[in-house]
């Protein structure tokens, strides 16, 4: 129980973290916010929070079919995790060595942005790759059902959550001023975060 938990925690933690790193979806909500209003930009949020539980659902399901008939897939899983997160530490510190990296969101042009937030969600390939990690990360070998269902509201939950924040805050510019001078810091910050959070991982004992 206890170190069903502490993966759950992990794997939330660093879903939770996730979104300082603002990416595609993110740069649509910012930008819809700021052209289009915060209500434009919250029901673009709200579909990429769905999109995000409808991902969590798929992956869940998916991998604990898969664990369930191979045991030995978690510890893929794990490796898969641990490297991910390097790969977004890389990304990070890059992105924090780099004096003129551009904040750069665009509105979205859909009537029905609800929709429009949902398509962007389930058509974003690295969205797979992320709730693969994420999932992996959180599950066991030996799962059980409740530790699923958990992930995936909680996720879902953080997913709306996080995306109506976005919405909500960036629809100021002075709010995306400040994330433009603070961005190397965060970076730095979340560079160090996803490196120990790999390690982490790749020494974790099933």
């Amino acid at each position: 129980m206890s170190s069903e938990l502490s993966n759950l925690f992990l794997a939330l933690g660093i879903f939770a973290v996730g979104f300082i790193s603002i990416g595609p979806n993110i740069l649509a909500i910012i930008g819809t916010s700021m052209e289009r209003g915060r209500a434009d930009g919250v029901r673009l949020a709200l579909g990429v929070g769905t999109g995000s539980g409808i991902w969590a659902t798929l992956t869940v399901a998916g991998l604990t079919a898969v664990i369930t008939a191979y045991a030995d897939f978690i510890t893929l899983l794990k490796i898969f995790g641990a490297g991910y997160l390097l790969w977004l530490a890389f990304k990070a510190f890059r992105s924090a060595a780099t004096a003129d990296a551009a904040l750069k969101p665009t509105a979205a042009r859909s009537k029905n942005l609800y929709v429009h937030g949902v398509l962007i969600q389930m058509t974003n390939p690295k969205a797979a790759l992320h709730w693969i990690a994420i999932v992996g990360l959180g599950l066991g070998a030996s799962a059980p059902l409740w530790l699923g269902l958990t992930l995936i509201v909680s996720t879902t939950i953080l997913s709306i959550v996080g995306h109506l924040a976005y919405a909500v805050t960036f629809s100021t510019r002075p709010v995306v001023l400040f994330y433009r001078r603070a961005r190397r810091w965060i970076d730095g910050a979340l560079g160090v975060f996803f490196t120990l959070a790999a390690y982490k991982i790749a020494t974790y004992k099933n």
